[in-house]
């Protein structure tokens, strides 16, 4: 197979700026995801509501703050009450694993493959799973039932505030779209896009506030 292609430069061409593409990639993944489901429900049409965001993130908070964005997407569509009944997410398996071993809770997170200036911040797996439960339960603050959550250890290593650290994660989906930042970062990725501004340098500005 590999033969065969090597001698049709075209392919070649072609398939290199395939693996380069982000959107084929996309399209690759979701297109036979989107065919499935409408066939196990039986309908046509669309099957995924819109295009996907490719962010950069520039800081170690920037990641932490959009890792909890995604493990929250479950309680934010209201399938999901918390972690526990959480489907399909890392956070639930993180918190299996540690069910399963203690030992687990003090591990620290792993880094991310790829990143070489900054990684995810120095919290441990359980420290993580607080956070995303206290946030969880900070965003979703009017729902019946909810039970007040200490603040957990993570925010006061990392010196965030609470109500400010529930705003990043937030404007990780509403505010912020192709760079996720510090203000200073935002502004000085805004010059190298010969932009005047991003989107999110608001939020950014109020954050730097601390």
């Amino acid at each position: 197979m590999a033969a065969a292609i090597v001698d049709h430069p075209k392919l070649v061409a072609e398939l290199r700026s395939r693996l380069t593409n982000l959107s084929w990639l996309v399209k690759s993944l979701s297109e036979p995801i989107a065919r499935k489901a409408n066939a196990e429900d039986k309908v046509t049409g669309r099957f995924w509501e819109g295009r996907f965001k490719c962010q950069a993130l520039l800081s170690q908070k920037s990641i932490l703050a959009a890792m909890t964005y995604v493990d929250l997407n479950p309680m934010r569509a209201n399938i999901a009450d918390g972690i526990s009944t959480s489907k399909y997410t890392s956070i639930k398996a993180r918190h299996l694993e540690i069910l399963r071993d203690q030992s687990i809770a003090n591990e620290p997170l792993m880094p991310l493959i790829g990143v070489k200036s900054f990684n995810v911040p120095t919290l441990t797996a359980a420290e993580y799973i607080d956070l995303v439960d206290f946030t969880g339960r900070e965003m979703h603050a009017g729902k019946r039932g909810k039970i007040e959550a200490a603040e957990p250890r993570a925010l006061r290593k990392l010196g965030l505030d609470k109500d400010l650290w529930t705003t990043r994660v937030k404007g990780i989906g509403s505010v912020y779209w192709q760079v996720v930042g510090a203000l200073e970062e935002l502004i000085d990725t805004a010059k190298e896009l010969t932009q005047r501004t991003l989107f999110g340098t608001g939020l950014a500005r109020i954050l730097s506030n601390i």
